[in-house]
């Protein structure tokens, strides 16, 4: 991603979980991002591209990015656990990679689901600056709701033409919640084509 791209190792409940670390270019960062991808099963990784320009944006923004790939995929121990030891994974990243200070969590599909339950469970306990859910998996997954005083930092951003996760799934997650959901017309799941206006997007919304 950048020339301060670092790859790093922690100790999981499952194994150890491989992650990757982007900093910004000559610059202190600000606060660190948290970013989970797809679905393991479905040929999900830290490398997808849509996750790779969430952290792009967050970079440019002035915060540290962190990736990593979920238990059974890459070099990450353990298999696939439906959720359960994902959450658990992305919370014991948050507690030793930052330990204190202002976070964001986000993610993409599975990941948003995942970032979601996280969410929840830190709300009370941390400085969650930021919330970043693409393409959220809410026909797939039970996707846990939005505390209401995080409705302001949290941007939820969905293809009209998504053919993997319907839009009108995640506008019957969102309704109940009125939770806005920012649409990007003719965009499918993947956002292939069009990921500079998902990096200029969440860039976008990381400045609000």
């Amino acid at each position: 991603m950048n020339s301060q791209t670092r790859r790093l190792q922690v100790d999981g409940a499952a194994g150890p979980i491989e992650v990757l670390r982007d900093d910004p270019m000559d610059v202190q960062p600000s606060a660190t991002a948290f970013i989970a991808h797809p679905h393991p099963l479905f040929g999900g990784t830290m490398d997808n591209k849509v996750v790779q320009t969430i952290a792009r944006a967050f970079v440019q923004a002035g915060w540290r990015a962190i990736r990593f790939n979920f238990r059974g995929v890459g070099r990450s121990g353990g298999v696939h656990d439906e959720g359960r030891g994902e959450a658990e994974d992305m919370r014991l990243l948050v507690s030793q990679i930052a330990p204190a200070g202002p976070i964001a969590l986000a993610g993409f599909s599975f990941g948003a689901f995942i970032a979601a339950q996280v969410l929840g469970s830190l709300w009370t306990e941390r400085e969650v600056r930021k919330v970043v859910l693409v393409g959220t998996a809410a026909s797939r997954f039970s996707v846990a709701g939005i505390p209401p005083e995080a409705h302001d930092r949290t941007m939820v951003l969905h293809g009209e033409h998504d053919e993997t996760v319907p839009l009108q799934a995640v506008l019957d997650w969102a309704r109940p919640q009125s939770l806005p959901v920012m649409v990007v017309p003719a965009v499918g799941h993947f956002f292939h084509g069009q990921l500079p206006l998902l990096k200029s997007l969440v860039a976008r919304h990381l400045r609000s």
